[in-house]
């Protein structure tokens, strides 16, 4: 399959899929280059590709990505769960930072927010 079918299956543009293939977040094992230097991926990079867009959906970094997805070191899967954990807590963390902001908002619109200096 080349760039453009992935692009049209996966509404990705086609600077995208270029851009990942630099960050080395599409393994090798799902694309190889033709005679004429051409892309080919293999059938299975359009679910791989929609897994990505599900992960950066979620709050997963191209970073991230790039770590789980290391060629140089495979992680085993307690190491990738841990990881996910932590993702986890990160976005805990941010919720709750989330909902403090949401309070101190609410207060002020109703009113009832108290600051040391007038606004």
């Amino acid at each position: 399959m080349k760039i453009n079918d992935v692009s049209q299956k996966t509404g990705l543009p086609i600077s995208t899929l270029r851009f990942y293939e630099r960050k080395n977040l599409i393994p090798d094992t799902l694309l190889t280059r033709d005679v004429n230097n051409y892309r080919i991926y293999n059938e299975k990079v359009v679910d791989y590709l929609e897994d990505v867009k599900t992960l950066l959906s979620i709050g997963f970094t191209l970073n991230d990505l790039s770590t789980l997805n290391s060629q140089e070191r495979t992680l085993t899967y307690e190491e990738k769960m841990k990881f996910v954990e932590n993702k986890l807590k990160e976005i805990e963390h941010k919720r709750k930072k989330l909902e403090k902001s949401k309070k101190i908002l609410s207060e002020i619109l109703g009113g009832k927010a108290h600051f040391k200096t007038k606004c």
